[in-house]
């Protein structure tokens, strides 16, 4: 990922694209690039990919849904972080953003300041997802670090962990992820030991992160032993 984060808009509606497309840029923190369709906005991937994508839903020609249905379809973009930005917030549409595999939905109108946050947060876990697994310095304090933690917590429990009081619905595949991760694999390991790509291991690293409310692989076992996720 750059220094500088890549996010892609895509909203048909010309006085708020330029809008949030002002304010993600006031602070230098984003390059931002502001298309009006689905159509512009693949063009946009082909050549440059960003690092985030926040679109509309309700857009001419190609819907968000169809154009998020596109992207989780193409290995590239399979875990390209996404925010829905809408004016659709009932309750039944936000499940079939999420359905669709979006990481965020933001109802019109919003807090600038939350869309920040949103976006910050999300760049962070993919940033962690995607750590390099060829440093063996990192997978053996990762190694050393989940296995203190093991310690504390069979010193705390004495027997097992308590159950979640929160009930987290997990995939069969993030569960086969999270447990491999709580073994001190790093992506390349589960990816072979899964049959399965590099990139899809970080995609589901990355929806773990989301799902927990955690942001790095010690954390995100921190809280699975804790919570019962994982053994």
């Amino acid at each position: 990922m750059s220094e500088q984060p890549k996010v892609l808009l895509v909203d048909d509606e010309p006085g708020l694209r330029d809008a949030v497309e002002a304010y993600l840029e006031d602070d230098d923190e984003f390059a931002v690039t502001a298309v009006a369709s689905a159509d512009e906005a693949w063009e946009v991937l082909e050549t440059d990919p960003p690092d985030l994508i926040i679109s509309d839903i309700m857009m001419p020609q190609v819907s968000g849904y169809q154009f998020l249905e596109k992207l989780r379809e193409d290995s590239r973009f399979a875990d390209l972080p996404v925010v829905f930005l809408t004016a659709r917030g009932m309750t039944s549409d936000r499940i079939q953003g999420y359905q669709a595999g979006c990481d965020a939905y933001l109802p019109k109108p919003f807090e600038p300041e939350e869309l920040v946050a949103i976006v910050k947060n999300l760049l962070q876990r993919r940033k962690a997802a995607s750590t390099d697994d060829g440093d063996n310095g990192k997978l053996e304090a990762i190694v050393r670090e989940i296995s203190a933690i093991r310690g504390m917590l069979d010193q705390r429990s004495g027997i097992s962990q308590s159950p979640s009081p929160i009930h987290i619905e997990l995939t069969p595949r993030e569960q086969s992820v999270l447990d491999l991760v709580a073994q001190g694999m790093m992506n390349k390991e589960i990816a072979s030991k899964l049959d399965t790509s590099v990139r899809n291991v970080e995609k589901y690293v990355s929806r773990l992160f989301s799902k927990t409310g955690t942001n790095s692989r010690t954390e995100l076992v921190r809280y699975a032993l804790e919570h019962g996720l994982t053994s």
